[in-house]
């Protein structure tokens, strides 16, 4: 139907709503990041982490971020995509801000001076002083992630209030591309706020952005049917999938939260996210130490700033992964859910260059760079559609929830390969561990790429064999 021949010409405003969405995406990144690109050249030598102490940190953030979107989707389902955004990026920002006051905090409960004296430390303090200043980072991460885990299931949740089902993977890929932009600044600015005036100051200017975005939510969203921006050809546009379904948009009653379970639908976006998630987790919170533990490259290096800010430039070419199951319904007419599963397998193969990662690594330090970018690239091209996968399936008041779900999936697959990629490379470490003809650290690594090279194929199996073909949830 051309909706601007029957109602003049559309306006545009969904495409604000999605940029404001990106944004939103963007600073979430951004504040997770600080930790990944602070702690093991600034944070660590004051604290005396190991890689057991931070993989701990980030893993307990990951679980509580697990645990967060499966009860913040339901949230907001029940409040509402405006209010729910305002609690979540608050609640995350103060988390951000918080950290900047672990160093204080721990100097007072060991009854120490100040940073001179955890720094100078030796013998067994040290050990306590990792431990407490670890506990303490681990309540603002705590904080951090019960607010970062409103991100996903709000922004799906207003993407399916002013998207029509064909076109939501693509500005699911734009604001989900807020992740890498996030991860693309990070390395160029984080590093030398830390550097020239402290770790401290980056979780605090990082953290203040999100409080920027609230007072811009409050002006600009509304609901689209409620928005004097939205006109009605517009309107038209992003309604009509009830144009075809309205008795039962009418009808439409909310699912109970213990039905979502008896859905194959359910397990299959939790599996395909549970088994690939970690994958993008372990490359952003990792990276970094990476390449500092195996190029020596700390991450104010020049060459290590520019070696992150590549990879994640690379990865801005998911973008054209949201794009491309509206490019094959439009040349094949096949339903959206067929159209996105022949997208998402061809995603599946890109990951399967990390297999090289390491090999290629002996010769130069840009081969791991430009194949984990890939490997990003294809995963945020598999992840916009696995969640639009969800609003695919599941109706309108379903959908907060069930994107919670799958946030839970991939915080627990997150909290699973940090807490065992801590204690493996610490272990490789110490133990000077062969692998495939790798020793040490290196093998522990090259341990974890292999594991994220098949992650993908095996997910989209498990999505197939549960879920293959469209079939739609009924309440």
């Amino acid at each position: 139907m051309d909706y601007e021949m029957k109602n003049g010409k559309m306006t545009n405003y969904r495409w604000l709503i999605c940029g404001m969405l990106f944004l939103a995406t963007t600073i979430n990144y951004m504040d997770r990041q600080v930790l990944s690109l602070t702690w093991k050249d600034f944070i660590a030598p004051e604290f005396h982490w190991t890689d057991a102490d931070y993989g701990r940190i980030a893993a307990i953030f990951s679980i509580v971020y697990a645990i967060g979107n499966l009860f913040s989707g339901r949230f907001m389902d029940w409040i509402g995509t405006k209010k729910g955004y305002l609690w979540a990026i608050g609640i995350w920002s103060l988390g951000a801000c918080m950290h900047a006051f672990c160093g204080v905090a721990t100097a007072e409960w060991l009854g120490l001076e100040g940073k001179e004296d955890l720094i100078n430390a030796v013998g067994t303090s040290t050990a306590v002083i990792a431990s407490v200043s670890a506990w303490f980072f681990i309540v603002c991460r705590i904080v951090l992630g019960l607010g970062e885990s409103g991100n996903f299931p709000c922004a799906i949740k207003v993407t399916a209030e002013y998207f029509p089902k064909k076109d939501r993977a693509f500005p699911t890929s734009i604001f989900n591309s807020g992740s890498t932009i996030g991860a693309l600044i990070a390395p160029i600015c984080i590093p030398l706020i830390a550097k020239f005036y402290g770790w401290e100051m980056a979780f605090i200017i990082i953290g203040a952005l999100g409080f920027i975005w609230l007072g811009l939510w409050v002006f600009i969203y509304k609901k689209p049917e409620e928005c004097a921006s939205v006109n009605k050809a517009e309107l038209a546009y992003i309604q009509q999938d009830e144009e075809i379904v309205e008795e039962e948009e009418t009808n439409e009653k909310p699912i109970p939260f213990a039905k979502f379970i008896t859905f194959p639908q359910t397990w299959g976006i939790f599996l395909a996210k549970f088994i690939t998630d970690g994958v993008w987790w372990f490359f952003l919170f990792w990276t970094p130490a990476y390449i500092s533990d195996v190029y020596g490259l700390k991450t104010d290096n020049p060459t290590a700033m520019l070696l992150i800010f590549v990879l994640y430039a690379i990865t801005m070419l998911s973008i054209y992964g949201g794009k491309l199951p509206t490019i094959i319904v439009n040349k094949t007419g096949q339903h959206p859910y067929d159209a996105r599963l022949k997208a998402m397998f061809i995603f599946t193969l890109f990951p399967l260059l990390t297999l090289f990662a390491q090999p290629l690594g002996a010769y130069s330090y840009w081969f791991p760079i430009i194949l984990i970018g890939l490997a990003g690239a294809a995963h945020q091209s598999w992840s916009a559609n696995l969640f639009s996968v969800g609003s695919d399936l599941f109706p309108k008041k379903a959908v907060g929830t069930m994107t919670g779900i799958n946030g839970m999936a991939g915080g627990i697959s997150s909290f699973l390969i940090n807490w065992i990629s801590g204690y493996l490379f610490d272990y490789a470490d110490q133990t000077q561990m062969h692998f495939l003809g790798f020793q040490g650290k290196p093998a522990g690594y090259f341990i974890i790429f292999c594991y994220c090279a098949v992650a993908y194929l095996l997910g989209w199996l498990v999505l197939k064999s549960l879920v293959p073909k469209y079939k739609a949830v009924q309440g």
